[in-house]
């Protein structure tokens, strides 16, 4: 019997959640706490940051299990890789090239979508026009952020 990582993701993605909620509490040490009543500039962040790190200490002890058996090994999958950096790097250019914020997100959102093999074009379709209506709603009119919503918008 043995303790073995049950999800390499789980692990990952949990300590990076802790060392991201560590380095945020760093960043504001030097920073007047204040109280509950009176926030000071350090009390947000390092709240944030030990809720994050909080997150991530749960997320690394969830992806540990004891194992009694030896389970067969699974090979890396390079597409979800590939993809989702790939579907990343053209959202970020169409954003850099203002083609606007509705085509970037729903570029980004079929494209991520592509990385799993068992992919459902219906279930796709509709889950890019209603996320990218309601980013728009929260990050356009929402707060107000200077995007352009089409290329030929503005």
């Amino acid at each position: 019997m043995r303790l073995k990582i049950k999800s390499t993701e789980d692990f990952w993605a949990g300590l990076i959640f802790f060392g991201i909620g560590l380095y945020a509490i760093y960043l504001a040490w030097d920073y007047p706490m204040g109280s509950a009543l009176r926030m000071g500039p350090g009390y947000f962040p390092t709240s944030l940051g030990a809720i994050l790190s909080a997150f991530g200490l749960a997320i690394i002890a969830l992806s540990f299990r004891l194992e009694l058996e030896n389970p067969a090994h699974v090979p890396w999958a390079f597409r979800p890789w590939l993809v989702l950096c790939g579907t990343l790097v053209v959202y970020g250019l169409m954003m850099r090239f203002e083609l606007g914020f509705v085509p970037s997100l729903m570029t980004l959102i079929i494209g991520c979508s592509l990385a799993h093999r068992d992919v459902h074009l219906l279930e796709t379709a509709l889950l890019s026009v209603f996320l990218t209506a309601a980013c728009v709603g929260v990050f356009i009119y929402g707060l107000g952020l200077p995007f352009r919503l089409f290329w030929w918008s503005y």
